[in-house]
C-alpha cells in the first residue's frame, strides 16, 4: 500500500503537541506515530508534509516541524470531521521516487474519499497529485493560485516552473480544464498567455481577483485539484524574502481563496507549495490550511452530488442559443448547462453543469455569452 511511504511524526513534535491544552488543534487530530497508524475510517482530511524541493532548484529541504507547531497551537472552528496527520513523505533517492510515493499515497486516500492536504515542497509535486487520479479514470480540473503559468521551456525537465507542460503532453491525458488564479502579466510571455486561450483554459489576473474576489468562487466549485504557490502572495504578507515578490495576494485574500477551495464539494486534493523555510511563511501556511478546513465544514453537497430538483431553472434566449441556468434555493449559487454533443465521444459524461456567477446570468440577460461556458463547450466539441 502507498501508506508504507509515510514516515511517522517526530517524537519531539509529538511531545510538544501533548503539552497543548485540550481546546487546541493538537488535541483534535490523530497522528501517525512510530507505534500507531490512524484509523482512516474516521478520517475526512489527511495532512501530509512532502519536504521535496529539488524541483525548485533549492538546496535545502523544508522543515515541517515549524508548520506543525504553529498549526497545532491554533484553535479549531466548529469542526466535526476527523483530521489525521499522516506524517511525511521524505525525499527519495531521486525526485521521481518522491513523485511516485506521493502519487500512491494520494491515490489511496482519494479512493477512500479522504482529502489529502499536501504541505510542500516545490510545486512540481502538483503533477503527482494529478497522476493520482489515473486509476479513477476520470477527467480532472486543476486550479492553480499562482503568479505564473508554469509551462516552462521546450525540453525542460520536470520542475516547479514546467509541471503544467508535462500534464498537457504526457499520456494518459486526463486534464480537462486548467484555471490560473492571480497571474501577473510581466511574469508570463505573450506566447504562454496565447496558449492559455488556444487550449480554452481560464486565467484571471491578480488585479481582477483582488478587485472582486468572489469571481473565483465558481472556478473552485468545478475543481478537483487546487495547487497554491506561495509566490502568489506578496512578500510583505508572506515573510518570503528569498524570492522577493512586491505584488501578490495579501494574507486575507489568500485565506479567502483557500476557504473557497474548501467549500467546493468537488475539490478532493489541496496543496500548498514553494515554501521557503521561513518561520513567518509557516504562520501563513497554517492559516491557509485552517481556512481550507473551515470551508470544508461548510460544504453543501450540491451538484454534482445532489439532485437538480432543488434548483430554480432559468432559460435565457441569446443569439441562436437558449442558455439554461440553475439557481440553488439552498445556497443561492448558480450553474449553467453545457449542451451535450451526441457523437458518443465527448469528455463531459459526468458533469453537464458548469458553476457560474449571478453576474454571468445577468450578462446573458443582456445578450453577453459567458466566456467560460463558450470555452467549456468548445472543449466538449473538440
Amino acid at each position: 500500500m502507498g501508506f508504507d511511504f509515510l514516515e511517522p511524526i517526530n517524537d519531539n513534535i509529538l511531545r510538544w503537541i501533548q503539552s497543548l491544552s485540550s481546546q487546541q488543534l493538537g488535541s483534535k487530530v490523530v497522528f501517525h506515530t512510530k507505534d500507531e497508524f490512524p484509523d482512516l475510517d474516521t478520517v475526512k482530511i489527511a495532512l501530509i508534509a512532502v519536504p521535496e524541493n529539488r524541483g525548485g532548484n533549492a538546496e535545502n529541504f523544508v522543515d515541517s516541524s515549524v508548520f506543525r507547531k504553529e498549526f497545532y497551537s491554533m484553535f479549531p472552528g466548529n469542526w466535526h470531521a476527523g483530521i489525521a496527520d499522516l506524517g511525511d513523505i521524505l525525499p527519495g533517492n531521486s525526485k521521481e521516487d518522491t513523485y511516485f510515493a506521493l502519487r500512491k499515497v494520494a491515490s489511496d486516500l482519494i479512493k477512500r474519499k479522504i482529502i489529502p492536504v499536501i504541505i510542500g515542497g516545490s510545486q512540481d509535486l502538483t503533477y503527482s497529485m494529478y497522476r493520482a487520479y489515473d486509476e479513477l479514470e476520470q477527467m480532472v480540473n486543476l486550479v492553480a493560485i499562482d503568479s505564473k503559468f508554469d509551462f516552462g521551456k521546450e525540453e525542460e525537465l520536470m520542475s516547479a516552473n514546467s509541471y503544467l507542460s508535462q500534464m498537457i503532453i504526457d499520456e494518459p491525458n486526463n486534464l480537462f480544464n486548467f484555471c490560473n488564479i492571480g497571474y501577473q502579466t510581466y511574469y508570463n510571455s505573450q506566447e504562454e498567455i496565447d496558449l492559455i486561450e488556444k487550449l480554452f483554459f481560464d486565467a484571471y489576473r491578480l488585479g481582477e481577483v483582488s478587485n472582486n474576489i468572489a469571481i473565483a468562487e465558481p472556478v473552485f466549485r468545478d475543481a478537483d485539484i487546487v495547487s497554491l504557490d506561495l509566490n502568489a502572495v506578496k512578500s510583505s504578507d508572506s515573510g518570503n524574502f528569498t524570492s522577493f515578490a512586491p505584488n501578490g495576494f495579501n494574507g486575507k485574500e489568500i485565506c479567502a481563496l483557500a476557504r473557497y477551495a474548501g467549500i467546493s464539494d468537488k475539490v478532493s486534493v489541496f496543496g500548498v507549495f514553494n515554501h521557503h523555510n521561513s518561520p513567518q511563511e509557516s504562520v501563513l501556511i497554517t492559516q491557509i490550511i485552517w481556512y481550507f478546513i473551515e470551508g470544508f465544514h461548510y460544504r453543501s453537497h450540491e451538484y454534482p452530488f445532489g439532485s437538480r430538483e432543488n434548483y430554480i431553472k432559468y432559460s435565457v434566449p441569446i443569439e441562436e442559443e437558449t442558455l439554461v441556468f440553475y439557481k440553488s434555493d439552498k445556497t443561492d449559487r448558480w450553474w449553467i448547462e453545457i449542451p451535450f454533443v451526441t457523437d458518443g465521444n465527448n469528455k463531459l459524461k459526468r458533469n453537464t453543469l458548469l458553476p457560474c456567477s449571478y453576474e454571468e446570468y445577468l450578462g446573458a440577460c443582456n445578450q453577453e455569452l459567458p466566456e467560460r461556458w463558450w470555452k467549456a463547450q468548445r472543449k466538449n466539441v473538440l
